[in-house]
């Protein structure tokens, strides 16, 4: 009867886990992906260069390489819920930034609350992550992950169509029109601007009140503490790790982070460039708005298309190779596809839709690397996944070599960042994640 009841209490638990963890990944998607419209607008509302916009990605993602390691060491003191409940307020803290930055409509503040909002979101993923694959099985670590995804990408579905609804008009067009012709007397640019900028003030403020309550909840809540060091594989009995001394005896590790950093980098360009490329076609921000979403979608579709597949049909391991050689081969359809198309109403080059249809084979990429990189860490889990979260930082390095690419060449030609980073994501699929020793240590 004890068994039993134990198995009931053990799967509600897990359950309760889950639902508290999509909520997470929810919330990590509206925060993160709204960066895609943020570009845009604030290229026009803060007049900067593409390579400047992209910087919104930057003080973003640069965080999570700096902070990743700290957020580890806080987990290991203070443990995951009260770990949690500290990103959640720093991701609070970036969004009220966000109400001086506005008064004063001056970037530098924008960054810095975009800086905060990453670190919360550095210490949550270092909590997240581990969660998801240690709460059950490892063989089906790609299924859960590819569950949070789907959440992840739905919020980043909605928002930039809310962040549209609720801070952009249908007159903007007009407005983004006037700012770029140029007419405009210096008082009338800059009152135009400040009205345009100071949008973000309710909505952030309003972010970040939603932000603190939901880390508090958690805070509070049944989700259990997680200790890697006791979920230990019957691999490694087999294969004890107590001869590797620190992070750097694990090369399938090494190459992970680097895997991770490169995948996460085709992701957002995938993503936050798109609205900008399509304005190169002579689409405006009103419509392009949607092009994130058609990104998010074909994610979603590949996260749904892992957990029917995925372990019952084909490994993580196989998808994982599959989903790379198609990232590729995409790739090259965004640089070299020419052909002028109309679809969902938007007439535009067909390599628009190259770009975002990246989109689907990322969705599992992700979800591949992570189990493969952080299998038989043991005591290095927490520390490890700190480093594979440090590879996320790839989200802030590789939109502004594409920016700085585009501005240089032309914004389709910045593609070609895409190239050299999946070649490299095939050869970790197929061979990377199998190398357990350097050369030196076999010798």
């Amino acid at each position: 009867m004890n068994q039993l009841t134990d198995r009931v209490s053990g799967k509600r638990t897990f359950y309760i886990s889950m639902i508290i963890l999509a909520v997470m990944y929810f919330v990590f998607g509206l925060v993160s992906w709204v960066n895609a419209i943020l570009i845009p607008y604030f290229r026009m509302a803060l007049e900067l260069t593409h390579f400047q916009s992209y910087f919104v990605a930057f003080a973003f993602y640069i965080a999570y390489f700096v902070m990743a390691i700290p957020s580890g060491l806080l987990l290991n003191k203070v443990g995951y819920k009260l770990g949690i409940m500290y990103g959640f307020s720093f991701m609070a803290l970036g969004a009220l930034i966000f109400i001086p930055a506005a008064l004063t409509r001056q970037y530098w503040v924008f960054l810095l609350g975009l800086y905060c909002i990453g670190t919360g979101l550095a210490i949550l993923q270092t909590a997240a992550n581990p969660y998801v694959t240690i709460v059950g099985p490892l063989e089906s670590a790609a299924q859960r992950m590819s569950i949070m995804g789907i959440f992840n990408k739905s919020a980043g579905i909605l928002a930039p169509l809310i962040f549209a609804a609720v801070v952009l008009r249908a007159t903007d067009t007009d407005t983004f029109n006037l700012l770029e012709a140029g007419t405009l007397t210096e008082m009338e640019k800059n009152a135009m601007l400040d009205e345009l900028i100071r949008r973000v003030i309710v909505p952030y403020a309003i972010l970040a009140g939603l932000l603190l309550m939901v880390g508090i909840a958690i805070r509070y809540s049944v989700l259990p503490e997680v200790e890697p060091e006791d979920n230990s594989s019957a691999e490694q009995q087999v294969h004890p790790q107590k001869s590797k001394k620190t992070l750097l005896h694990f090369p399938y590790l090494i190459f992970g982070a680097l895997a991770i950093f490169l995948h996460v980098g085709t992701q957002v360009i995938a993503i936050d460039t798109i609205i900008n490329y399509a304005d190169s076609m002579g689409i405006n921000l009103i419509d392009a708005r949607f092009f994130p979403s058609y990104t998010l979608t074909c994610t979603i579709i590949g996260y749904i298309l892992g957990i029917i597949l995925i372990p019952k049909f084909i490994s993580q391991k196989t998808a994982l190779k599959i989903c790379t050689v198609v990232g590729l081969i995409l790739s090259f359809g965004v640089i070299f596809a020419d052909q002028t198309v109309t679809l969902f109403g938007h007439t535009a080059n067909i390599s628009i839709w190259f770009l975002a249809s990246i989109g689907f084979p990322n969705a599992l990429i992700y979800a591949g690397i992570w189990p493969l990189s952080i299998r038989n860490l043991g005591r290095f889990t927490k520390t490890g996944s700190s480093l594979l979260i440090m590879g996320l930082s790839g989200n802030a390095i590789l939109p502004i070599v594409y920016g700085a690419l585009g501005d240089t060449y032309s914004l389709r030609l910045g593609y070609w960042v895409l190239i050299p980073c999946f070649v490299y994501l095939v050869w970790f699929a197929f061979f990377g994640h199998k190398i357990n020793y350097w050369k030196s240590e076999i010798a």
